[in-house]
């Protein structure tokens, strides 16, 4: 895969923001970068406060929600929750429970199995609702796509409240413009309403929840601060779900962090201790890399409704059980993944799948919820858009889609959508079931209305800094942390540095898959550098940029003439106690 190494040169007086806000310019110039302009912005940013959350009653349908659901309520009214079997839906359910039992609703839940029900309310479970005597359905992290299904509760007396973050599904008219359908619910709470005047649309599913909750209590008499009980749950679905972290979505998992740092909900400290963690170590990479894997392994393998139990959990012994049992799923799904992924590439070689603006390729054999991992780590590889299709239950066809910035799933499975059954998604993210026969004909109409070019298919590493190593100490590591959390859309900071030599190299590590050097950039000092990629790819490119031979000195301490440029993340290395500095290696060239 190609790549193209940009460096970022946004304009301002580095030095004098440095000095006003007491920070080095530096960070200063990677502040700039992330498009934060101005005292106020910059402040924001640095300070992240929960007065700055904005209004929930600007999200359009909140108040006429709350109002509904605070009559039925006094009214003692059967109240049942629908959530998703992902990390937003488990987390967003989490919220509304925790919220509604807090008003002394009678509540309950359902959340439906990824294979047998699929995505989203249908219409077995509004059935399910009338046979139980539920007055009162509220969806959380969907339903916004669920125009029939919502309109059959509605005709069958029940009152609908969707809570949803997802995009509204439209369909074009003869000039082009999109004409969107909006379910028939008594209220609809979702930013991405062309009408909602809520001045930030990119929330996920347990945001939204989160915020109606807010709204709710006030409704009920309950203290508005209690709501931040639950913020540890908003940062831990934002992440999990792969969120943008600007703007309000960045408070809202700095200051769910902060409270994760404090947690005694025996749930999340049970998944933490099972990790071999402490909360106090728990970062933004924890959630979407550690930690949300475990909640969402359950929805893949089993039922969500063991990771919706674990937060629920007010045992510590119980919880430890439980998640202890989500850990061993896990492990699980990732040996199953690594076989999905092994074949998915053989296929897209094989098969010439490679060479298709938008890649589409079939897994017989692929657990259904699988899919949407898969395809992801094949899109990191390739840097194209890629749908992973596996057989359903019900004998058609269910898939999920990776993008890439410069396609929009979504709106792109909008022009083929008559050959799905039911579809839907994000920009970067999709789902979609269909029949077997359609499955060749969506490929290629996919690539029929594909406008990619090929490069929108290089890789792009945009660099904050070129930065000489002899600039990076320990106290500026440190000051980075100002500006955490990292994650899309504030990704951490990527430093540059042209012409390295390096003095000396081995491959260290119990399975000799780490490649430690000590590195000199001739500015005056030298520092430890460490590479966790494919280390004989790297010495293949030193064979080929130097010779065996050097390459060889290198590895035996000799000397030598090699030199090449790097990206580079500073980090400070702690062993034994002791500190010292150094540097990851990302990119070479």
């Amino acid at each position: 895969m190609s790549e193209k190494w940009f460096v970022t040169m946004k304009k301002a007086d580095f030095d004098a923001i440095g000095a006003k806000f007491g920070i080095d310019p530096v960070t200063a110039r990677i502040i700039r970068n992330r498009e934060i302009v101005g005292d106020e912005a910059i402040a924001d940013y640095l300070a992240c406060s929960a007065q700055k959350l904005h209004d929930p009653h600007m999200l359009k349908d909140a108040d006429k929600g709350a109002q509904i659901l605070a009559g039925k309520i006094g009214q003692k009214k059967k109240i049942r929750v629908i959530g998703d079997y992902d990390i937003d839906g488990v987390n967003a359910a989490y919220i509304l429970l925790t919220g509604l039992r807090a008003c002394a609703a009678q509540a309950d839940h359902v959340i439906p199995d990824r294979v047998h029900d699929g995505y989203g309310v249908n219409s077995g479970m509004i059935e399910k609702a009338l046979s139980d005597g539920i007055d009162t359905i509220i969806t959380c992290d969907n339903g916004i796509s669920a125009a029939q299904e919502i309109a059959y509760a509605a005709e069958s007396g029940i009152t609908v409240i969707i809570t949803d973050h997802h995009e509204v599904p439209f369909t074009l008219d003869e000039n082009g413009g999109k004409i969107y359908h909006i379910p028939p619910a008594n209220a609809v709470i979702n930013p991405k309403q062309a009408d909602c005047a809520y001045p930030y649309s990119g929330l996920c599913g347990a945001a939204v929840a989160w915020k109606f909750v807010q709204v709710l209590y006030e409704y009920m008499g309950i203290p508005v601060e209690r709501s931040f009980e639950m913020i540890a749950h908003v940062a831990f679905a934002t992440v999990g779900d792969v969120m943008d972290l600007t703007g309000e979505n960045r408070m809202l998992v700095k200051l769910g962090l902060q409270a994760v740092h404090k947690t005694e909900n025996p749930g999340l400290l049970a998944l933490i201790g099972q990790n071999h963690l402490e909360r106090e170590q728990i970062k933004s990479w924890h959630f979407g890399f550690v930690l949300g894997p475990c909640i969402n392994a359950s929805g893949r393998l089993d039922t969500a409704k063991r990771s919706l139990q674990l937060l629920m959990e007010p045992s510590m012994e119980k919880a430890s059980q439980l998640a202890g049992e989500l850990v061993e799923l896990n492990d699980r799904r990732k040996n199953l993944t690594l076989k999905g992924l092994e074949e998915a590439k053989r296929l897209i070689e094989e098969q010439k799948i490679c060479q298709d603006k938008v890649m589409v390729v079939y897994l017989p054999q692929c657990h259904e919820s699988l899919a949407g991992i898969i395809a992801g780590r094949i899109r990191e590889q390739y840097h194209k858009p890629i749908f992973v299709l596996t057989d359903a239950d019900d004998g058609g066809i269910k898939g999920s889609g990776r993008s890439i910035e410069a396609y929009s799933m979504f709106e792109e499975m909008t022009k083929c959508g008559g050959l799905m059954t039911k579809y839907g998604g994000h920009p970067m993210a999709a789902g979609l079931s269909m029949n077997k026969e359609n499955a060749d004909e969506f490929r290629r109409q996919l690539n029929a209305y594909s406008t990619l070019t090929e490069e929108d298919f290089v890789e792009k590493v945009h660099i904050d800094v070129a930065m000489p190593l002899s600039y990076i100490s320990a106290r500026l590591i440190r000051e980075f942390e100002c500006l955490e959390p990292f994650g899309k859309g504030n990704e951490k900071p990527v430093f540059a540095v042209r012409n390295v030599h390096p003095l000396r190299a081995s491959i260290v590590g119990k399975n000799k898959n780490v490649l430690r050097l000590l590195l000199d950039d001739g500015a005056g000092g030298s520092i430890d550098a460490v590479y966790f990629g494919d280390i004989e790819a790297f010495l293949a490119f030193l064979r080929e940029k130097s010779s065996k031979g050097q390459v060889e000195a290198l590895l035996h301490g000799g000397p030598q003439q090699i030199s090449f440029s790097i990206t580079y993340d500073p980090s400070i290395d702690t062993y034994q106690g002791r500190e010292r500095v150094q540097i990851i290696i990302r990119h070479y060239c």
